[in-house]
Formats: C-alpha cells, sequence, structure tokens
C-alpha cells in the first residue's frame, strides 16, 4: 500500500509540506514528514506504525524520533499492556510555538551573544577592529532587545500574547501618534 492510500488527501499535502519546509526550518525531510504525521495524528503512533505510513525504515524512524525528541516536540507514550513506545506532538500549538523558539534560542541565538560578548571586551586593534566591533554592538544591542521582549512574551498567558500580536498596527499606530505630538522622527534607514 503506497503513501498515496495510507493518508487521506489533505494529511498527505501536509505531511509532504513539512517535508519540504524541514530543509528550510534545519531539519531533514524525513524528521519534518515525521513531525507532520505525529502532529496531525488522533492519537499517540508508535515508531512502527510511523514507518509504515510514511514508508521509512525502522532504523530511519528511530533517529527522527531521536531528534525530535531532543527538540522537545515530541512526548513518550505508554499504552497499558503494550511495551512499544507511543509519541504524540503537544496539544496546545502556542506550547510547541515556545518550545520551539526556547530551542532555536538555546541553539543558535545564544552562541551568537556569547561569542559577540566576548568579542566586545577585545581590544580594537585599529580602525577596522573598531569599526567591526561597533558593528557587533549594534547587532549585540538588538539581539538583546529582541530577546529580552521574547521572555516578556513568553510569560504572558497564550490568550494575551494572541491579543498582542493581534495589536501590532494599533500598536504602529499608537507610537506614530506619540512620535507626531512630541516631534520625533522615527528613523528608517
Amino acid at each position: 500500500m503506497s503513501l498515496q492510500d495510507r493518508l487521506p488527501p489533505l494529511s498527505r499535502q501536509f505531511v509532504a509540506h513539512f517535508g519540504e519546509m524541514g530543509s528550510r526550518w534545519g531539519i531533514n525531510r524525513t524528521v519534518g514528514q515525521m513531525y507532520a504525521l505525529i502532529f496531525i495524528s488522533q492519537r499517540p503512533l508508535n515508531a512502527d506504525e510511523i514507518a509504515e505510513a510514511l514508508e521509512f525504515s525502522r532504523s530511519n524512524v528511530s533517529m527522527g524520533l531521536k531528534e525530535l525528541q531532543s527538540w522537545r516536540l515530541v512526548r513518550l507514550k505508554h499504552q497499558p499492556g503494550d511495551r512499544r513506545e507511543y509519541f504524540e506532538a503537544p496539544s496546545d500549538v502556542w506550547e510547541i510555538f515556545r518550545v520551539l523558539a526556547e530551542e532555536r534560542r538555546r541553539r543558535e541565538i545564544e552562541p551568537t551573544l556569547s561569542m559577540l560578548r566576548m568579542a566586545l571586551l577585545e581590544q580594537p586593534g585599529g580602525e577596522a577592529d573598531a569599526h567591526a566591533q561597533q558593528r557587533m554592538r549594534e547587532m549585540y544591542e538588538l539581539i538583546d532587545r529582541l530577546m529580552t521582549w521574547f521572555d516578556d512574551v513568553q510569560k504572558l498567558a497564550p490568550e494575551t500574547a494572541m491579543q498582542l500580536m493581534g495589536m501590532g498596527t494599533a500598536v504602529t499606530r499608537v507610537l506614530e501618534l506619540k512620535d507626531r505630538m512630541t516631534g520625533r522622527r522615527p528613523t528608517k534607514e
């Protein structure tokens, strides 16, 4: 039985899309498809079910599940009377977003901030180094400010965060009005 027969059309489309997007997000196609299947599944799936549904080798599925667990995107479940391990995605999409953002921050942003902190402590060796260090300082300040904002957003209840996201244009208009009233001109480069 082919993948075409194993999944309904809408599910097949979603799984295929996640596979294609996986490489753009820094994971391989197989892991992206596995996550999509687990995410849309009505119940936890075991490795054999995933391998069969996606026509992947069992070893490929095992490696992919380990990667998904390291990203904290799937949880291990046990079924009474069954020795196999089952996997499910968190049901709350806001929780999934938070986990993804935290993992990306830990794996990608924190090492960059650490490198920039160390570079800013160095004594510049000349004009070119001083210029480079100033550019690094600007990058550090932006990333640090974004991470501070992100920490604040992470503390919000999901409903409040969704409201905040929906207010994007309204907040921009309020800030523009404030700038007009205070005579401050926003700078765009």
